[in-house]
């Protein structure tokens, strides 16, 4: 199959992640926000494997002392898109972040836009990669799309608009996919930068959206499975370099 093939298989999987929320229909509040605790943990176990199991590794490989800037260059990225389109995951169902409805989905737009061009940039530099820059994705996208989905309802938005409004963000995911594959061909240097560049987003990611989530909701034997579903995500990535022979 051609790397675009394998780019587009990959970003129409993550777009179709948008369509998660569909659980809130089914499952009560309170079973789902337990299970969506947990699955917040495997989330930051997996974007953290990611960046410093596959990704920082093959930025490395390249020698270019500039690999470190990139990382900063992802971490502080993402901080300005939270900062200047208000975009801030709801993961276990209520943000206050989320004001207003049309900035959070113009900010989740610009997120997906943003994960469809890092996959496309692993898969360019090995299909290897991109599997698992797209597992990392999909580990942080299911929590991401459940909590937005809530906020759009709970903004106004009826279940049925508010699933197609999701879905349409999402698709920014296959946009950034094809965008980011055809201009490689023109920008070589661009692939070098959005794999470190990515590792940064992802340390970001976990470290400052979604771990003070777990804090708030760490006590007792909760300490304990936030833990292992951390370290599951770890394992999950680790088994991930160990079949990919990397």
């Amino acid at each position: 199959m051609p790397i675009l093939g394998y780019v587009l298989l990959a970003t129409v999987f993550v777009s179709l992640l948008s369509l998660a929320g569909l659980v809130l229909i089914w499952v009560k509040e309170e079973p789902l926000g337990k299970f969506l605790e947990y699955l917040v943990g495997l989330a930051v176990g997996c974007l953290l494997g990611g960046a410093f199991l596959h990704l920082l590794p093959e930025s490395l490989e390249s020698k270019d002392p500039s690999v470190y800037i990139y990382v900063l260059a992802g971490i502080m990225l993402f901080f300005l898109i939270e900062k200047v389109l208000c975009w801030r995951h709801c993961h276990l169902g209520r943000c206050d972040a989320h004001n207003f409805t049309s900035l959070s989905l113009i900010g989740d737009g610009v997120h997906n836009f943003v994960d469809g061009t890092v996959i496309a940039a692993s898969f360019v530099t090995d299909i290897r990669l991109g599997l698992a820059t797209t597992v990392a994705v999909a580990a942080h996208e299911i929590p991401q799309e459940i909590g937005d989905f809530a906020i759009l309802v709970y903004g106004g938005f009826s279940k049925s608009k508010a699933l197609l409004y999701n879905l349409l963000s999402g698709i920014a995911a296959v946009a950034g996919g094809v965008t980011a594959y055809f201009a490689f061909a023109q920008t070589s240097w661009l692939k070098v930068f959005l794999i470190p560049f990515t590792a940064g987003g992802f340390i970001y990611i976990a470290l400052v959206d979604m771990v003070p989530e777990l804090h708030g909701k760490a006590k007792g034997k909760k300490i304990m499975a936030q833990t292992v579903s951390v370290i599951a995500g770890l394992c999950i990535m680790w088994s991930l370099k160990l079949l990919s022979g990397h």
